[in-house]
């Protein structure tokens, strides 16, 4: 097998992190996975940066959090959902990539706090989600202005979350779902091959970590691993979904399975823009500091993502 193509900046971080002591995270408990990701990105990720920022009370005692650009005058919104394999990740880890979004699209972004596995395990996320995006489609006060559309997006964990969200919401919603933005995401929970095996280790995320999300987010629903909510490369049909955005990156265990995604969606019809990161490793969005060339691969996101939305 070939060695892959590796970005100077990113085998820099990677060195940097491996010389790094502890266990890797499908060796401590999901409370230190937390602090570990929280760590991280404080260290590794851009700062916020100026912009208004309001906290949100969203259903069911979800929390949220609003991001205005200045002069924000669209009335289309970001709903946002965190990556971190449903188990780790939060408002604080995604806070400067939000932010980012919102400055460079000129659209609020709602950020949503959804529950975390294990306390809350298959499919209580992806409800919490379901609530959360029917919330900010009925225009709430505390968004400031009138929603006249929606994008739900996210990475990894949040990228299968919205797809989940987009396929079950996508036309029964107040302000339409108007794209889709999946960044690096989980789509096949039954992968085990191609990717999953090339990228197993040595990339930051690894089979393991998978593996380990897994194991806390379907504990007992195990037997639901093909459910369109775990798995939405499953879906029964792809067919009458919005304009999507695909990001992927070349070094990511879960390559394949957003490459899997986007060639379902065009086979069905789908309005679709694919882009993949070379030498790029998975959670790059939220590294930026680390890795200065995912932020040029976040504005390309962001001119794919105004393009479809242009063409809609």
């Amino acid at each position: 097998m070939t060695t892959p193509y590796v970005r100077p900046d990113v085998a820099n971080l990677l060195a940097m992190l491996a010389a790094q002591p502890g266990p890797p995270l499908s060796q401590i408990s999901p409370a230190e996975g937390r602090a570990m990701m929280l760590g991280m990105t404080q260290m590794l990720e851009r700062p916020r940066g100026e912009i208004a920022v309001a906290d949100l009370a969203l259903p069911g005692g979800i929390k949220g959090r609003l991001y205005t650009p200045a002069g924000c005058s669209d009335g289309r919104v970001v709903a946002y959902y965190h990556g971190g394999g449903w188990v780790i990740g939060d408002l604080d880890t995604h806070d400067p990539l939000c932010a980012e979004i919102a400055r460079q699209l000129g659209m609020r972004v709602v950020s949503v706090d959804y529950r975390l596995a294990p306390e809350a395990t298959f499919p209580a996320a992806t409800e919490d989600c379901i609530a959360a995006t029917r919330w900010i489609a009925g225009s709430p006060a505390e968004l400031g202005a009138a929603v006249t559309g929606i994008i739900p997006a996210g990475d990894s964990a949040g990228g299968n979350l919205a797809a989940a969200v987009t396929r079950e919401l996508h036309g029964q919603l107040p302000a339409p779902i108007v794209a889709q933005w999946l960044i690096y995401p989980a789509t096949d929970m039954t992968a085990a091959e191609g990717s999953m095996v090339e990228f197993a280790e040595g990339y930051l995320l690894t089979k393991d970590s998978m593996d380990w999300f897994h194991d806390h987010f379907m504990k007992g629903s195990e037997d639901k691993r093909l459910h369109p909510w775990a798995s939405p490369l499953h879906a029964e049909s792809l067919a009458g979904l919005p304009p999507t955005l695909v990001f992927t990156c070349g070094l990511d265990p879960l390559r394949d399975q957003g490459r899997a995604y986007a060639a379902r969606a065009v086979q069905e019809g789908v309005r679709l823009v694919y882009r993949e990161a070379a030498g790029q490793i998975h959670g790059c969005f939220t590294l930026r500091g680390g890795i200065p060339s995912a932020h040029d691969d976040l504005l390309g996101c962001v001119a794919d993502l105004k393009l479809l939305l242009a063409d809609a």
